[in-house]
């Protein structure tokens, strides 16, 4: 029967495999994809990707129905939330200007399954929504016309009676989705001069917006006789805040697209840092406006700004507005189409999806089987499907690549840079390690037992510390913890910060109402979970981290994506249980997937030592003392100039 049991060195080396980080070439500017965007173009593409149905629907319908005007407030909460995700994700792009945005900055920092789990939630997070934009789209334009094209389709078509499917298909939203997707394929400077054009109209109508809304102004429709600022108090605001994040999940196609600017060490963090202000900006203005001109419970959740302006006697501005919000749309379904080929071509080419799709068309250096086979799926989702049950899926995706961004970006920034690797060579090995003795890059990487000894022997007392150690001013109340390898007590640190952030949030979000917990113990709860994440983020802070003036680095770590761990999560929390349900079932079948396909064809696999090396180099010991094998990887020390060696004349002697 034991021998049927695995042996303790699999299971380490699986799990090795599982958590095995990316390697990054010498040169991350080399790319099979044209650098052509600047950091106007990448501003536009965010914007795009933000302001768009979120704000001509979503904004009425948080209005009305969760928090009324003080949606105001709710906008500004989610936009300090989702500021300190852009600030995560706009170091990762400066650092790592590749494709990929979360699933490469998880790749590269924190493991191999996880990056692969993170990308496969993205790919349903842009599938979905774009299917839902276009929806959204279909429905604003049949709006106009009086459901002319709704009922045609109802009588000449049908209707489906079965759940979870639309009530009849949508070919208006599929064929929106399959233009898009032509144009999309035309390459990078097409997808950008489309962007420019519609984000053109559509900040214009925005501006028309603010203008005209500012002279329909109405104080009163704030007063107390309509409801007050604030009808349903702070947990109103809060589920607004809620709902409200989501309008900001845009600006990750700017890290997507890092890999296509020209300086993304410079690009990356503006764009990001403009489009989301603008975003913000426009977001908190427009609610202003909407909840001045009319009443907040008398508006329409389905075209709440077209209504308004049709509701105060000025029907031309209503139909200028509902233009402009479909010109909004068609930025973000290009936003969705652009970015997610990316993703899938990034998962590809490290050997984690279908080789199929890492190819790059020579002519428009884009990845067109990605643009081409992922625009069908979305194209049909919008024509079968009805997405309102599927919507809140969108969101946890997104909040757990934040969550997981955020954390891999306290563990890189407190660990030593890693001697970038060479590639593998074409014929599926990796290259040959030179013989002389270990280099600084086998002492970097701490691959042996001897250099775990010479690690544990540094001198202590060194002025000059790297990342991930110890900082001088903790080591005489915390000796114990220099003996680990730099960075590993803080991977450890972050796990445990996750952990007290998942059960402190599950304590606020379900204590007094699914746990029904006493009032002192739920007090308790609160106070040792608090302390646990406390703890662990000073822990953290009490080592040393790295330093760069070259590219941009989030201020105040490892606080600020602290914060955005803890938000992530309880809005996360907050989400229905068919939400988990959905989420569970996805990511099984993307366990599926990599256990059947990515961990065997992953190139990482190319890079690692064959099992017979690692077996003679950890397992069979030469020889003689352990001073001596410690001795043997050491540099032999020079005679000092205009000395003699006295091993030499000994042995002449």
């Amino acid at each position: 029967m034991a021998r049927w049991l695995p042996r303790s060195t699999d299971v380490t080396r699986f799990c090795q495999k599982l958590n095995r980080v990316k390697t990054l070439e010498d040169d991350m500017m080399e790319t099979s994809f044209n650098r052509c965007l600047s950091t106007i173009d990448l501003t536009l593409l965010g914007i795009g990707g933000m302001v768009g149905s979120g704000l001509y629907v979503l904004t009425g319908t948080v209005a009305k129905e969760i928090a009324g005007p003080a949606v105001i407030v709710s906008f500004i909460i989610a936009g300090f939330a989702s500021l300190l995700a852009a600030l995560c994700y706009a170091e990762f792009g400066a650092r790592v200007p590749k494709t990929g945005s979360a699933y490469m900055f998880t790749y590269v920092s924190v493991g191999e399954i996880w990056a692969f789990l993170i990308g496969w939630n993205v790919l349903l997070e842009y599938m979905i929504g774009g299917a839902a934009v276009a929806r959204a789209w279909s429905g604003y334009l049949d709006s106009i016309f009086n459901h002319k094209i709704k009922n045609f389709t109802e009588t000449h078509v049908g209707t489906w009676q079965v759940p979870f499917l639309a009530r009849y298909p949508d070919f208006l939203a599929a064929a929106i989705l399959l233009v898009a997707t032509a144009f999309i394929s035309f390459g990078a400077k097409v997808s950008s001069w489309l962007n420019h054009v519609f984000s053109a109209i559509s900040m214009g109508v925005i501006l028309f917006i603010l203008i005209m809304g500012f002279i329909l102004a109405q104080p009163k429709n704030w007063s107390a006789q309509e409801g007050g600022f604030a009808p349903y108090g702070v947990s109103g605001i809060m589920a607004g805040t809620a709902t409200c994040f989501y309008a900001f999940v845009g600006f990750d196609v700017i890290a997507a697209s890092s890999e296509e600017a020209r300086n993304p060490q410079r690009a990356v963090p503006r764009a990001i840092a403009f489009s989301l202000g603008l975003a913000t900006g426009a977001y908190i203005l427009v609610s202003v406006v909407l909840t001045l001109m009319v009443p907040w419970h008398t508006l329409d959740p389905d075209s709440a700004l077209a209504d308004a302006f049709y509701r105060r006697g000025y029907a031309w501005a209503g139909f200028l507005v509902a233009a402009g919000s479909i010109c909004a749309m068609n930025t973000v379904l290009l936003s969705n189409l652009f970015s997610l080929p990316r993703i899938v071509y990034a998962m590809a080419e490290d050997g984690l999806f279908f080789q199929v799709f890492s190819q790059v068309h020579p002519r428009t250096q884009v990845p067109v089987v990605g643009i081409v086979v992922f625009g069908l799926l979305m194209a049909l989702l919008a024509l079968v499907f009805d997405l309102e049950a599927l919507v809140q899926f969108l969101s946890i995706g997104t909040l757990l690549a934040y969550t997981f961004v955020a954390a891999s970006i306290i563990v890189l920034r407190f660990q030593q840079q890693k001697v970038d690797a060479p590639a593998p060579a074409a014929g599926g090995r990796p290259s040959p390690e030179p013989r002389e003795g270990p280099s600084a890059g086998d002492l970097k990487e701490y691959e042996s037992f001897s250099d775990k000894l010479q690690l544990v022997d540094r001198d202590k007392s060194k002025e000059h510390r790297e990342p991930g150690q110890l900082k001088a001013a903790f080591e005489p109340y915390l000796e114990f913890l220099s003996d680990f390898y730099p960075g590993e007590v803080v991977t450890v640190a972050v796990v445990t910060l996750m952990v007290s952030a998942i059960c402190l949030c599950s304590i606020l979000v379900f204590g007094n109402t699914h746990l029904h917990l006493p009032t002192w113990s739920y007090s308790l709860l609160l106070v040792l979970f608090s302390l646990g994440f406390l703890l662990s983020l000073l822990l953290i802070w009490a080592h040393e981290q790295q330093r760069s003036t070259q590219t941009f680095q989030i201020p105040l770590v490892p606080l600020s994506p602290a914060l955005s761990i803890v938000l992530n999560i309880y809005l996360m929390l907050k989400l229905s249980y068919m939400t988990w349900l959905r989420f569970a079932v996805w990511l099984l079948l993307g366990l599926l997937v990599y256990f059947g396909y990515g961990i065997w064809h992953s190139k990482e696999n190319l890079r690692e030592p064959r099992p017979q090396r690692v077996s003679a180099r950890y397992v069979v010991f030469p020889s003689g003392s352990l001073e001596e094998r410690v001795q043997a990887v050491q540099p032999s020390p020079q005679p000092a100039a205009g000395l003699p060696d006295t091993d030499t004349e000994d042995g002449k002697r």
